[in-house]
């Protein structure tokens, strides 16, 4: 393609073709007075590709060449911000979850965690973190973590385990001592490393919440936090049960500050903390 950029205008058919795609796609609302911050984002990808407006943008991404094309998309829409320790509460009863069930791990029992939407990686690291601080043999232990995000990019970066200081927010230094190392990035600033024995617990992989769940076994603690504040009630509605069906009976899900399920006992949820809840038979 070698048109060159015409017009950086979104005109309102074009917006409506991408804000239905992307909703289609992976649930994300877009609402028109975020117009102007969706052509911010969008722009760059006008210009890898060489088109010459929206229109032919998303002409392409509804067609059958665009497959591709909408994973960049949803990159490019999906906010990716994230820190450390974020709400450090949830963290302190991980810890707990973790000290409830060691005896049991020790004897040979399996611990799973995971994070839905895990963006750069964070929040796993974050909880691989806090169970290193309970018990400094955790790798010998049948422990696992989960990573997952829709943004096939910033899972690249999370299995990576690179950091530069600007996404360090939330470490103390001591755990930066413990856990890092500093190692070369491709600019001036500071970047750390997340050590090997914490990346030997995480695994970070694609997921579309709203497809098809490939894990087979019930999780101990699930992290989706700042992910379903992007979907509507309805989507919202066909998760829970979802999340229901893979937490164990014993588990704890735990959601952002500004998220809550609306009527937990419906979907066998009971609220037992602030965003944090538990099997209803729990």
């Amino acid at each position: 393609m070698n048109a060159r950029l015409q017009s950086t205008q979104l005109d309102p058919e074009s917006f409506r073709a991408i804000a239905d795609l992307a909703y289609r796609e992976s649930g994300l609302i877009l609402v028109e007075e975020k117009a102007s911050m969706i052509r911010s984002r969008l722009r760059h990808r006008l210009q890898d590709l060489g088109l010459a407006d929206f229109a032919a943008y998303s002409a392409l991404l509804v067609s059958e060449d665009g497959k591709a094309e909408r994973q960049h998309l949803i990159s490019a829409l999906t906010t990716n911000v994230s820190h450390f320790f974020r709400e450090e509460h949830h963290f302190e009863t991980l810890a707990d979850e973790f000290s409830k069930r060691l005896d049991r791990l020790r004897g040979g029992g399996q611990m799973r965690i995971w994070s839905a939407g895990c963006s750069n990686g964070q929040e796993a690291i974050s909880a691989a973190i806090t169970l290193f601080e309970q018990y400094r043999d955790v790798t010998s232990l049948d422990l696992r973590i989960l990573g997952t995000d829709i943004d096939a990019e910033v899972v690249q970066f999370a299995n990576e385990g690179v950091y530069p200081e600007r996404l360090l927010r939330g470490l103390s230094e001591d755990h930066k001592a413990k856990y890092f190392k500093e190692c070369a990035g491709n600019d001036r600033e500071r970047h750390l490393e997340v050590r090997s024995d914490i990346k030997t617990l995480i695994r970070f992989k694609q997921l579309n919440l709203l497809q098809g769940w490939p894990m087979s076994k019930r999780f101990d603690v699930i992290f989706c936090r700042n992910v379903v504040i992007y979907f509507d009630l309805s989507t919202q509605t066909r998760l829970w049960p979802k999340f229901s069906q893979a937490i164990g009976p014993d588990g704890v899900l735990f959601l952002g500050h500004s998220e809550r399920i609306a009527s937990p006992e419906e979907f066998d949820f009971s609220c037992t903390g602030p965003t944090t809840y538990r099997p209803l038979a729990a």
